[in-house]
């Protein structure tokens, strides 16, 4: 984002830019605001600051790697298996960040809903029923399709490489948090050259709950060897956040990426950014 930053204290710049604070919403751990010269927020709410972290927790899907193409060509071809139509990215956009399972299922609702309709409570009821009675032929296809392409159908979004190796010349540790299985995420790291920047791969199996539980960053955390106030949340959506908060962790959000349709500037995050590359400057 172009523009000459400065520092103000939250209460200043929410003030600044004619915003009042949410009822309700926490404390942020990140005492300030980044605004351009121009008055626009660049990175709200985040400090540049970074001796304050030891380690980052870092999202995948919608946050490094834009995989639409790769969940688009693994459901399209399950859903053929099944002999059940196509499903268009533009509707698996919404569907994705809450694990495979909640992605197939609404992969399977989806198709198996009439077009144009709203079902009623029971016919909801009744289309739930009948994807959870064909997930366990769903999800073997799935992943057969999603291990034979996985990678291929996706890119690295701009300014990742550069973010990241801005966190690591600062010191501090990199793990990375997803809700997509293990066995799709360290291979989709490894293809797309980012594997090497982090010492933690952890994904949506690893513990026992995913987010917006709490409970995988707590245990990112201990693995890292670093407490949840000085471990950065740098996610997508509100999963991410929702997580970061309850663990007590600082969040950042990218503001490009899925987060289920929803506007992601509406979060609650200590700040947002349109790059990885801003972490980079912030890091200058």
């Amino acid at each position: 984002m172009a523009g000459e930053f400065i520092l103000l204290p939250n209460e200043v710049a929410e003030t600044r830019k004619g915003e009042r604070k949410k009822p309700g919403r926490q404390n942020s751990p990140l005492p300030f605001l980044l605004l351009s010269s121009a008055g626009q927020t660049a990175l709200d709410a985040f400090s540049p600051d970074l001796s304050r972290f030891d380690a980052a927790i870092v999202d995948l899907d919608g946050t490094m790697v834009d995989t639409l193409g790769d969940f688009a060509a693994s459901l399209n071809g399950m859903l053929g298996d099944l002999s059940l139509p196509h499903v268009a990215p533009a509707a698996i956009e919404v569907m994705v960040g809450k694990g495979s399972e909640h992605l197939i299922l609404s992969a399977l609702v989806h198709v198996m809903t009439p077009a144009g309709t709203t079902p009623s409570a029971a016919e909801a009821g009744a289309l739930k029923a009948k994807a959870e009675g064909l997930f366990d032929r769903a999800w073997a296809r799935y992943q057969h399709h999603y291990l034979a392409i996985n990678g291929q159908h996706s890119a690295v979004y701009p300014g990742v490489i550069e973010g990241l190796k801005a966190l690591r010349a600062r010191g501090l540790r990199l793990a990375c948090l997803t809700n997509k299985p293990t066995s799709f995420a360290k291979p989709l790291l490894a293809a797309k050259g980012l594997d090497g920047f982090f010492e933690w791969v952890f994904g949506g199996d690893a513990f026992e709950r995913k987010k917006p539980d709490p409970l995988p960053l707590l245990k990112t955390c201990e693995a890292l060897g670093t407490v949840p106030a000085r471990t950065l949340m740098v996610g997508d959506s509100s999963n991410d956040a929702r997580a970061a908060r309850a663990a007590g962790c600082p969040v950042v959000l990218v503001s490009y990426g899925y987060n289920h349709g929803e506007p992601v500037r509406g979060v609650d995050a200590d700040g947002f950014v349109d790059s990885l590359a801003e972490l980079a400057a912030t890091a200058a």
